[in-house]
């Protein structure tokens, strides 16, 4: 083996601390949340969060798993479910319009990309997108309004786009005199050739599913198909609506509620399964980006 040159070795030093520098800066508001989330309350309230938790207790984590575990659970189950047929959904119909997008002899194609694309810049508006989705799709009180709203972004099937028109068209060309279909050209050739593309965008769709409580707000009455993102939101605001005296002083004597420590334990308990699911889905990320770097 080769040894290294003292610049060599230095500039590697630096590169270890400059990341590892970056990597501690990244996790210390995750240990600062972590930290108050297993807190006292009062202590927190009175000197202000630590990265060592105050006076080290589970009440907080007792509190809102002996109120609500069981819906806890539920609504966990809700958002697994509405992730992953969300994901899958829009991968689909993302990837398929961008690939035929990026045929160039598609007929209207620049039209139907103009349409797309106007819809960024212009929008109908909060009041007639809720009458279109209650009125006339009856997604009041349905998984389908979990799902359908977001099914969709003109964002990501450009990103989409572009990775596929990045394919030689040789490669469809030859296909075709082989006789396959642009079924076929799109499931055989374009989506082994763009992983690393399918990935990100799976990765953006993924996380706006999990991370979404929106379409329940707007939609969604029924306590059994609330999101957990939605489900924390409300145990949030009713501490917050108590805490902050908007309760009757009568329903609120004599409760003590850790109004600030909650705060964290929910973002906790939201980010956790990402937090533990991640290192999993790196290695596939990083595959994709490999794949799709490297020149055969």
């Amino acid at each position: 083996m080769k040894r290294r040159s003292a610049s060599d070795r230095a500039v590697l030093i630096f590169a270890y601390l400059f990341i590892g520098f970056i990597a501690v800066v990244c996790l210390y508001p995750l240990i600062m949340v972590l930290s108050v989330s297993f807190s006292d309350n009062f202590l927190v309230t009175r000197d202000g969060y630590s990265v060592i938790p105050r006076n080290f207790t589970f009440d907080t984590y007792t509190y809102i798993f002996a109120h609500s575990g069981a819906r806890i659970l539920k609504s966990y189950v809700v958002t697994i479910c509405i992730t992953i047929i969300g994901t899958l959904l829009s991968m689909i119909i993302t990837s398929m319009i961008s690939f035929a997008l990026s045929i160039r002899e598609l007929k209207y194609r620049n039209a139907i990309a103009f349409f797309c694309n106007f819809t960024i810049i212009f929008s109908a508006g909060l009041i007639p997108w809720y009458y279109v989705c209650v009125n006339w799709y009856h997604m009041m009180d349905t998984y389908g309004a979990l799902v359908i709203p977001s099914l969709f972004s003109v964002w990501n099937m450009f990103l989409m786009r572009t990775y596929f028109s990045a394919v030689p068209p040789s490669l469809y060309e030859s296909a075709k005199l082989d006789g396959a279909s642009y079924y076929r050209i799109y499931w055989s050739i374009a989506i082994p050739l763009c992983k690393t593309a399918m990935l990100t965008v799976g990765l953006m769709y993924a996380l706006c599913y999990w991370n979404d409580w929106w379409n329940a707000l707007m939609f969604v009455n029924d306590r059994e198909k609330f999101p957990l993102q939605y489900f924390l939101y409300n145990i949030l605001s009713n501490i917050n609506a108590i805490s902050s005296g908007r309760v009757p002083s009568g329903a609120a004597a004599n409760i003590k509620l850790p109004s600030e420590t909650v705060k964290m334990a929910v973002t906790v308990i939201v980010i956790g399964p990402v937090i533990f699911l991640y290192p999993f889905v790196q290695k596939y990320f990083v595959d994709g980006i490999m794949s799709g770097a490297v020149k055969e």
